[in-house]
């Protein structure tokens, strides 16, 4: 007995984009669930983990993965950030692996941040050079950090934190901003054309949850958060594949980046079809971050009344 599910962004990421005749008629067929509730793509992570306290506790967990520390303090993930200033304020562009810096680089960059961080209370450090924390009181109030996909190439200022606590934050900000503006690193980054790193982004306040379990042997992904929720839940946490292969027990693949429609069908959902319809896997999942599920089953294919799906988004 296998299942499999696919990780899926919003069905409105492919647009116009149309499905391949097999899979609009297998689409037609499955059972679907909706999801509309504002935080569904909150919820599509729920349906893989179930985390306890309720959350996604993404800072603790991935300093429990990257240095085993986690259950010292409360942590707070301050990510290097690439941010381009523009006629209508300011964009983030790039961070954490995006950036590719080593680790001499990333030495250099904290070597002047730690003191200003440590005058606030804070230790600022970095197990891997794409990931930084901020090691907080574990009693520490923390307003709402948005995630940087979900701030990638909007508007900065739309996504820093507000109210009291945040106001604080933005101060921090804007100091750490101005640390690394005339960064000698950045300079020699510069030179050889790449990015500098001016600002940083602050997410996933958390302490380490009491409890994270999967229903999943397998966990695919390219997303370090997921690999190590995948890892706290005992599971196997694997690379993402570049296409479909058969395999064994439950699994879920993380295609949340996909873009490219005819990709997804050919490298993913037709060759799961073929091996649905040949018992390979007894049951798969198509699970959209916008709350749209497809339930799929060999079963369904006497489901003949039922018509092809025009459109991803029908």
């Amino acid at each position: 007995m296998a299942s499999a599910t696919l990780l899926l962004p919003s069905r409105d990421r492919f647009g116009a984009q149309r499905l391949t005749s097999d899979v609009a008629k297998a689409l037609g067929r499955a059972d679907r669930d909706v999801d509309n509730g504002a935080s569904a793509s909150a919820r599509q992570r729920t349906r893989i983990f179930d985390i306890l306290p309720r959350g996604w506790p993404v800072a603790a967990v991935t300093r429990q993965r990257d240095a085993g520390d986690a259950t010292l303090g409360a942590w707070l993930r301050a990510d290097p950030a690439y941010i381009q200033p523009d006629i209508n304020g300011a964009r983030l562009l790039a961070y954490g692996d995006a950036l590719a810096l080593t680790a001499e680089e990333c030495d250099e960059l904290l070597r002047p941040l730690r003191p200003m961080f440590g005058d606030s209370g804070f230790v600022i450090d970095a197990p891997t050079p794409s990931r930084w924390y901020l090691r907080l009181p574990r009693e520490a109030r923390l307003p709402t950090f948005n995630g940087p996909d979900e701030a990638l190439g909007a508007d900065l200022f739309e996504h820093l934190p507000d109210g009291p606590e945040g106001r604080r934050w933005r101060a921090l900000l804007s100091e750490a901003q101005v640390v690394l503006h005339n960064h000698p690193v950045n300079a020699r980054r510069a030179s050889m054309g790449k990015s500098p790193v001016n600002s940083l982004w602050f997410w996933g306040g958390s302490t380490l949850p009491d409890h994270v379990t999967t229903a999943y042997g397998e966990v695919f992904s390219d997303d370090d958060a997921l690999q190590a929720f995948a890892s706290m839940a005992k599971a196997a946490a694997q690379p993402l594949p570049p296409r479909w292969g058969t395999g064994s027990g439950d699994r879920v693949f993380d295609l949340r980046h996909m873009r490219d429609l005819a990709l997804l069908q050919s490298h993913w959902i037709e060759p799961l079809l073929r091996d649905l319809r040949a018992g390979e896997i007894t049951t798969a999942s198509l699970d959209f971050a916008d709350g749209m599920r497809f339930s799929l089953r060999a079963n369904q294919r006497w489901r003949f009344w039922r018509r092809p799906l025009h459109s991803i988004t029908a």
